[in-house]
């Protein structure tokens, strides 16, 4: 390639490889001030680790004992920042936690809580109360010699959507989003920057230039390292596969349960989807494998026995409708214990002094995407220059311009305008697109205008909606990242979904 035929090309200063949580939200502050980016991802946006966590925003309440106080007191202070940012799809969640005897000793338990409460500056959140299990709801579903426990917040998010929200920000804010698009090479141009090649899904070919390239693939972190970089001896990070069952709702109420175990991990019993209960997460080790990663049956045996000694009807295999596995992309800081490795992040810049950088992103966790984002723009002005001003913490995600309290109110004020859509179904599309609500809802006047009901509220104006504005192209894509519909579908139903895409 000529000199003048690389001048050419289109130029960014970031190019961003991944389109997980952590990409997009570098993508969407780096735009935000005034950089030029592109990002490309070789799948769905969240079809990895993204979508495949325990949907929490939360500041870890076992890391306390790893001694990982700077990540807990960053993660805690994110938690209410983020509910701020985003009220549609996070929400506050209470967690009961089981003094369970011969396991951690209450004295422990109550310091760890306190220390929860304190360290991150809560504000919005209730704080730590200790709740007598032997009477009321929340013991109800435990087995009799639980009897008392601690009750504390943190919160819930919709994990997928928000990679989504920040990706659809970014791109109204000016940069290039690119699904489904691969990065073959990418190679120094001198001094110059980076000439990177990609392909699309239709097996379009193009070469962009950019100053700068971040590497946020995740767990692909080596892997595209090795591939597209050429460095054949990258080993930077711990593949970790955690997994989670769903079962039909094993309570009433609405509060979460967290579970000590005797190996001294925790799994978590969550409120999901309405009808259903999702128990996780594993630590398992994965190895170097990175197809899609799949429960076991020893990790099935293992939350199922987990929780089963805790409540009183207890978890079968057969219960299980549905089961998800991610990979999560620890930092190799060579801990012994996969549940021991560090959930903190590390960046690390490559390249010499006079040579465009790469930076790679090693680790991190849905809860401190926003903290990691604008720790990579250090970086990156280190790099290539400063430009613009951190500014994310008082942004609003598409779709989140209202109040945490007023959520019902923006529910009911759609309800309002237009009666005749279900009371569920509103519900679900303001906790899904929040103010957006009406971009699925515009020239709809009668039931009828939204089109075919394919079952368990999903019309078809919420797919034609996903697809021209949430990058969407199959019925996974729909049914089980920007929404879980597919969990009350029948396989007709949802074959159904995916016959109906393919005409769009």
């Amino acid at each position: 390639m000529t000199k003048t035929q690389a001048e050419d090309l289109p130029h960014y200063d970031i190019f961003i490889l991944g389109g997980g949580i952590n990409g997009a939200g570098i993508a969407r502050d780096a735009v935000g001030r005034g950089y030029t980016v592109c990002l490309c991802e070789a799948g769905d946006f969240a079809g990895g680790t993204s979508s495949a966590s325990t949907k929490l925003i939360h500041g870890g309440l076992r890391y306390l004992e790893y001694y990982e106080f700077r990540l807990v007191r960053e993660a805690l202070k994110e938690r209410e920042v983020l509910w701020r940012m985003a009220p549609h799809i996070i929400h506050a969640l209470r967690f009961v936690l089981p003094y369970h005897k011969g396991l951690r000793p209450a004295w422990m338990l109550r310091l760890g809580l306190f220390m929860y409460d304190h360290l991150g500056g809560r504000k919005l959140l209730p704080a730590t109360t200790t709740v007598n299990l032997a009477t009321g709801p929340l013991g109800k579903p435990l087995k009799p010699l639980f009897t008392k426990g601690f009750e504390y917040s943190d919160c819930w998010v919709e994990d997928a959507r928000l990679v989504v929200l920040n990706l659809i920000d970014a791109q109204e804010k000016g940069a290039d989003i690119r699904a489904r698009t691969r990065v073959l090479k990418a190679r120094r141009n001198g001094d110059k920057g980076w000439l990177i090649e990609t392909e699309n899904a239709f097996g379009q070919r193009e070469t962009v230039s950019a100053a700068m390239i971040v590497n946020a693939t995740g767990p692909w972190v080596d892997l595209v390292l090795q591939q597209v970089f050429g460095q054949n001896d990258a080993r930077h990070v711990r593949l970790v596969r955690g997994s989670h069952i769903v079962v039909p709702r094993k309570y009433d109420h609405d509060r979460a349960y967290i579970f000590q175990n005797s190996d001294g991990r925790i799994i978590f019993s969550i409120p999901y989807e309405e009808d259903f209960t999702l128990i996780g997460t594993t630590d398992v080790d994965q190895g170097s494998e990175l197809g899609k990663p799949e429960i076991s049956r020893e990790e099935i045996e293992y939350l199922c026995d987990a929780a089963s000694e805790y409540f009183s009807d207890p978890v079968r295999p057969e219960d299980i409708v549905w089961t998800y596995s991610g990979v999560r992309p620890l930092y190799d800081d060579g801990a012994s214990k996969a549940q021991e490795a560090t959930r903190d992040y590390v960046l690390k810049t490559d390249g010499a002094e006079n040579e465009p950088a790469l930076l790679n992103i090693f680790g991190g966790k849905i809860t401190t995407y926003r903290r990691l984002a604008e720790s990579a723009m250090e970086k990156i002005a280190q790099s290539i220059g400063r430009k613009g001003k951190e500014w994310t913490a008082n942004s609003t995600l598409p779709g989140g311009d209202f109040a945490v309290p007023e959520f019902d109110t923006v529910v009911r004020n759609f309800h309002r305008e237009f009666p005749f859509v279900p009371q569920d179904v509103m519900r679900r599309f303001v906790r899904l697109y929040g103010t957006r609500t009406g971009m699925i809802l515009q020239d709809v006047i009668k039931i009828e205008d939204l089109g075919r009901d394919f079952g368990a509220g999903m019309y078809e104006a919420e797919i034609r909606y996903l697809v021209a504005h949430e990058w969407a192209r199959e019925a996974t894509d729909v049914l089980y990242r920007r929404t879980k519909r597919g969990l009350h579908m029948s396989e007709d139903q949802r074959a159904d979904v995916a016959a109906f895409m393919k005409t769009l």
